[in-house]
């Protein structure tokens, strides 16, 4: 049920892992919290509460390193250089990682669910909203959408293009209207570390463009931690999925 997958992405400059559990079923693109790896939702033990979903066949999950969130933490390289890669990471998802799952899926128009929490959840947001035509839907569990206060420095133009709280105020056309046929999900817990005001700001930024999307408050027994996230996801994917 679980394969392995790792290549050098050129435009990351760096082998990147992948990882699927499932055989068929909706592809479901889950990214790690910020400095995670594709295996981080296996030891956290959100494959084992997808287990009904994977084996029903209903879902295939794939997962792949937080290239991105991880020079974001470590504060590695120069503030113009985290920007690009975060621009670039969204690139590799689009460009290499998208095309392989629907190879692996044999149907090369399949759409892809994504899904994260934390800075996992900015990204789920960002590749709907930059690439409507293979994104269908996203999770987003008690996200942070403005990354701005972690790059200690001047954003770049490739921070504000990977940046859906930045660049959706100025989009309009069609780009816009592919991604008001796609719907975005935000559930955030209201406990300890939790701020559900994260995603109501990115909601609105969303629902002033006319993108649909919900929110869902969990109150204040829920924190921002992986239990949160476990009962959260397999609710949502077997509502979208």
């Amino acid at each position: 049920m679980k394969k392995n997958a790792s290549w050098y992405s050129q435009r990351l400059g760096q082998d990147v892992s992948v990882v699927r559990w499932g055989n068929y079923g909706t592809p479901v693109l889950l990214f790690p919290t910020a400095g995670g790896d594709a295996e981080e939702i296996e030891r956290f033990h959100v494959i084992r509460v997808l287990e009904g979903l994977i084996n029903a066949g209903r879902i295939k999950v794939y997962s792949c390193d937080s290239v991105a969130g991880q020079h974001l933490i470590t504060g590695e390289g120069s503030v113009a250089q985290r920007c690009q890669i975060q621009n670039q990471f969204h690139h590799f998802i689009y460009q290499e990682l998208v095309p392989a799952i629907r190879a692996d899926c044999a149907t090369p128009d399949i759409e892809v669910i994504s899904a994260g929490s934390s800075i996992g959840a900015f990204h789920a947001l960002a590749v709907l909203c930059r690439f409507p035509d293979v994104f269908k839907s996203a999770i987003c569990m008690s996200g942070t959408y403005d990354l701005t206060r972690f790059l200690h420095g001047q954003p770049t133009d490739d921070f504000y293009y990977a940046s859906p709280v930045h660049f959706l105020p100025h989009l309009n056309g069609d780009s816009l209207e592919a991604i008001r046929k796609r719907v975005v999900l935000f559930a955030s817990g209201q406990g300890r570390a939790e701020d559900i005001g994260e995603s109501w700001r990115a909601a609105h930024v969303l629902g002033s463009k006319g993108i649909p999307n919900r929110v869902d408050p969990w109150g204040e027994e829920w924190a921002h931690d992986w239990p949160t996230w476990r009962n959260m996801l397999p609710k949502y994917l077997a509502e979208l999925a």
